[in-house]
């Protein structure tokens, strides 16, 4: 990646782990959220809502890289369709306002663009037919990056990040210690995740690469039951396996995600992950106290 200016739109977990990362390599970063207090050290902040509408006389000139990772502030279609459509519209424009417009633009994804629930492998070329208006809004702004990126000749990137998980994103442990996860009978169901280490990463090798455009998936090596992660968290803690319940009381509803992505591209690429598996990323959280 050319040393030049890089923003960093929604500046939350992934994003400072990015920036860290990005701030060793040399770049001038800039750090974009509401309430810019704690990003990390050497990232400059800029405390903006991306709901606000235009901003061509607020973002700086000169950025070549966005990375735009910015998470909805509620979950009802309204509020992503604020961040992830208008919001990430908002910050593109404003950044042809004020020069030449990024030159690279990464946006995070999600894997809930695809609507497979029976266990199926997916990959960057499966059909996208997403059962929630969240998939929706994703390919939405996905659409909008290429069509930006073709239009104006530059490079655009989707990353389709399955579950994050890491320090302080502790729900599962918390159902298990707490005795409140079940397992139905019923078939499995497979979740994908990735630490959020990794995610960061995962961005950081994308803008490092020839050409990282296109889309990619990101997500660790072992798609996992979520029966197998239960029982094995439940291990690790020292409680009691959760409990099994008849098929279909705890089974997935017909629109919960159950599939099995595939995160050969990134891998094929050079990627390697710091957590390859749920193990390794769990056992360290667990070690530290969650």
């Amino acid at each position: 990646m050319a040393q030049n200016e890089v923003l960093i739109a929604g500046c939350g977990e992934v994003g400072s782990a990015l920036a860290r990362r990005l701030v060793a390599d040399g770049a001038d970063v800039f750090g974009l959220r509401r309430r810019p207090a704690g990003l990390p050290a050497g990232v400059r902040p800029l405390a903006i809502d991306l709901r606000e509408g235009a901003m061509g006389g607020v973002l700086p000139r000169g950025v070549g890289t966005l990375v735009f990772s910015a998470a909805a502030d509620a979950g009802d279609e309204a509020s992503y369709r604020a961040v992830y459509v208008e919001g990430l519209r908002n910050v593109i424009e404003g950044l042809a306002e004020v020069g030449p417009g990024p030159s690279r633009i990464v946006f995070t994804s999600s894997t809930s663009v695809y609507g497979q629930s029976n266990g199926e492998w997916v990959d960057e070329k499966s059909a996208t037919d997403p059962r929630g208006f969240s998939g929706r809004v994703m390919l939405e702004a996905e659409s909008f990056v290429a069509d930006w990126a073709r239009r104006h000749s530059v490079s655009g990137t989707s990353l389709r990040l399955g579950g994050i998980y890491g320090p302080g994103r502790t729900r599962l442990v918390d159902l298990v210690r707490g005795g409140r996860a079940t397992c139905s009978e019923d078939a499995p169901t497979w979740t994908n995740r990735i630490h959020v280490e990794d995610a960061a990463a995962a961005i950081h090798h994308l803008l490092r690469l020839e050409d990282g455009s296109g889309t990619w998936i990101g997500v660790d090596d072992e798609p996992a039951e979520q029966c197998r992660v239960y029982d094995w968290l439940a291990a690790r803690l020292g409680v009691e396996r959760p409990r099994r319940v008849p098929s279909g009381a705890a089974g997935p509803a017909k629109d919960t995600p159950n599939r099995r992505c595939s995160n050969r591209r990134l891998r094929d690429s050079g990627f390697r992950f710091r957590y390859p598996t749920f193990r390794e990323g769990y056992a360290e959280m667990i070690g530290a106290g969650d």
